[in-house]
């Protein structure tokens, strides 16, 4: 499902105009990236929890020559943490 196709059917959903659900989702994303930004987590209780870890420094391999060791540099990456009520729906 693309971006187009989510609005699609969460305005279906929520019997609102594809304008009005695209502002409020651009919304969410907006306001999401910010707070992850500012190292806040974003819980939705029973879809999941967004937070901002770090990933460490390390080594890896150059995948077009093996031999080649590469430094990779630290990090910060999103992780995401499944709620329990979207883990069972998905079982």
């Amino acid at each position: 499902m693309n971006k187009a196709q989510l609005i699609d059917a969460m305005a279906k959903e929520a019997n609102l105009t594809k304008a009005d659900t695209k502002k409020a989702l651009d919304a969410f994303i907006k306001t999401t990236t910010s707070a992850l930004k500012k190292g806040e987590k974003v819980a939705l209780v029973g879809f999941g929890t967004l937070s901002v870890a770090k990933r460490a420094a390390r080594t890896g391999r150059n995948p077009q020559k093996p031999t080649q060791v590469i430094k990779i540099p630290a990090k910060n990456v999103v992780k995401f943490s499944v709620g329990s009520e979207l883990k069972k729906a998905v079982k």
